[in-house]
C-alpha cells in the first residue's frame, strides 16, 4: 500500500508541474491550468505592467463618465468595467482564475481612481487626456496579457492575440456604455498598436531576448505607434466598396 501511495503522490506531483507523460507541448496537449508554465514568461515587472494598465484604463473609464456629467456611482462603474473588462475575457479564455475576483486590490484600485477623478478639477482632464491615458493602458496591458497567456501554456500566436484582447475589450465596453462609436470600428490605429506591443514581446521572448527588455520594447513600441496615431491623426486605409453600376 505504501508503494501505491508513493506512486500516486509522484504522479499527482508530475501533473501539477506539467512534467508527467502525456502532458505539455511534446504530447500536443495544453499544460494543466492549476500552475503557471513556464513561470519565467512572466517577467519581474509584470505586476507593474498589470497595475499600470489597470489604473490608466480605469481612469479612462471614469473620465468618459465625468465628461458626460455623470454621478460618482457611474464614474466608479465605468472605472471598474473598463479596468477589468479585457483581463476578465482573457482569463476566461485561457482557463485562468479571473484575477479581480480573487484579488480585491484590483477593484479597489479602480474605485480609488474613480474617486481621484471625481475630486480633481475638470480643467485637468480637458483635451486629449482620455486618449493618452488609454494609450498608456493599451501598451501595458497588451504586454501583460500576452505574458500571462504564455504563462498558462497558450502558444505564441494565440498568446499575442490574448494581449490584444486584454488591451482592447475594456475600451470597447467603455465606448459602448458611453454611447460612443467603438474605437475598433474607426479607422484610426488602435488595435494595430496593441498587436504591435503584444507581438513584439512574444517574438522577442521567443528569440531569447531577456523578458524585461522584451516587455519594455513591446510596451514602448505599442505606445509609440498609438501616440503617433493620436498626434498625427494616423489611420489605416478603409475598405473601399465598389460603386454601384
Amino acid at each position: 500500500m505504501n508503494a501505491v501511495r508513493v506512486a500516486i503522490k509522484s504522479r499527482l506531483t508530475d501533473v501539477d508541474q506539467g512534467t508527467g507523460a502525456g502532458l505539455g507541448p511534446t504530447a500536443g496537449l495544453p499544460y494543466p491550468r492549476v500552475m503557471l508554465h513556464p513561470p519565467q514568461w512572466l517577467p519581474a515587472l509584470a505586476p507593474w505592467l498589470d497595475l499600470m494598465g489597470l489604473v490608466v484604463f480605469a481612469a479612462s473609464g471614469a473620465l468618459a463618465a465625468a465628461k458626460r456629467g455623470q454621478t460618482m456611482v457611474t464614474l466608479c462603474f465605468f472605472a471598474v468595467v473598463t479596468g477589468v473588462g479585457g483581463g476578465t475575457v482573457r482569463d476566461l479564455l485561457i482557463g485562468a482564475p479571473v484575477f479581480w475576483i480573487h484579488d480585491s486590490r484590483a477593484a479597489a484600485a479602480c474605485l480609488a481612481v474613480a474617486f481621484a477623478v471625481w475630486l480633481t478639477p475638470a480643467a485637468w482632464w480637458r483635451g486629449q487626456a482620455l486618449d493618452w491615458f488609454d494609450a498608456i493602458g493599451l501598451a501595458a496591458y497588451s504586454v501583460f496579457g500576452a505574458a500571462k497567456a504564455i504563462g498558462y501554456g497558450v502558444p505564441p500566436v494565440p498568446a499575442a492575440l490574448m494581449g490584444v484582447v486584454t488591451a482592447c475589450v475594456g475600451g470597447i465596453i467603455r465606448d459602448v456604455l458611453a454611447g460612443e462609436p467603438s474605437i475598433i470600428m474607426r479607422p484610426e490605429i488602435y488595435v494595430t498598436a496593441a498587436a504591435l506591443a503584444a507581438g513584439s514581446y512574444v517574438a522577442l521572448g521567443q528569440l531569447g531576448v531577456p523578458l524585461p527588455v522584451a516587455a519594455a520594447v513591446g510596451a514602448l513600441a505599442g505606445f509609440g505607434l498609438r501616440a503617433a496615431a493620436i498626434h498625427w491623426k494616423l489611420a489605416l486605409p478603409a475598405y473601399r466598396q465598389s460603386e454601384p453600376q
